[in-house]
């Protein structure tokens, strides 16, 4: 499979909805995940990441402008032992209590499917990585309606063990712009992970579409230690 470049695929596409990055960099140190989000309705531009714990929220950033919070609010991430969990709804939580109880990522997930959300049917799409005793590996998920149609959910999950340096894997929910928005087909895509931490957020930023970009999160987890080092950026300051 040919490696991509993640801030291409970015700029070539003005509306992939969210997505979610998981890899390692290019030095081989870090466990790396990004998740951004995007809007092209007023109500879900109007959001902010913010801090929570080891995790992270989203939050309205006017609350007066709220029009329905059911699938806009919630945690993105969240962190359980030496597992952070990131997906684009409030999933995140029905793996946290999945994997409390023993369950896998996979079988935590079974009781969920897309986003009510006719006629886009958006796909809930989730990762995991953990990091222990200088190992790393991670997971990605996807549930998504068979080809627009809400009677059947497809299930799809992916396993990287191992993951090299300068290598990682990309999915988001939509393929592009459209009405109805079609969902996201195929693999998780082979992407180069490029650059520090800085470097990085700040491509991945700036390769975002500027009208429809709203928040961005970063986290790099050291390998060997533990430690995590976050970046947060928000289009509503």
């Amino acid at each position: 499979m040919e490696k991509l470049n993640l801030f291409k695929e970015l700029d070539s596409n003005s509306y992939p909805g969210r997505g979610i990055v998981i890899g390692r960099s290019a030095d081989g140190k870090y466990a790396v995940t990004a998740y951004f989000i995007m809007g092209r309705s007023s109500n879900s531009r109007n959001r902010v990441f913010t801090e929570d714990g080891d995790g992270i929220r989203t939050k309205a950033f006017d609350e007066s402008k709220v029009e329905d919070p059911s699938l806009i609010i919630y945690s993105p991430v969240r962190v359980l032992g030496n597992t952070t969990i990131v997906t684009n709804g409030d999933q995140t939580d029905t793996v946290y209590d999945g994997l409390q109880k023993g369950l896998t990522f996979e079988q935590s997930l079974r009781g969920r499917e897309f986003e009510p959300d006719a006629p886009n049917y958006t796909p809930r799409i989730s990762g995991i990585m953990t990091v222990d005793k200088g190992k790393f590996t991670y997971e990605l998920s996807i549930l998504k309606s068979d080809n627009g149609n809400p009677e059947q959910c497809l299930r799809y999950t992916f396993s990287y063990d191992n993951p090299l340096a300068g290598e990682g894997h990309f999915i988001h929910t939509y393929m592009k712009d459209g009405n109805p928005l079609p969902s996201f087909a195929g693999e998780p895509k082979f992407v180069a992970i490029e650059g520090d931490m800085e470097t990085f957020t700040k491509k991945m930023w700036e390769m975002l579409n500027f009208d429809n970009k709203v928040s961005l999160f970063v986290r790099y987890t050291d390998i060997a230690t533990g430690e995590v080092k976050t970046k947060i950026l928000n289009k509503n300051e």
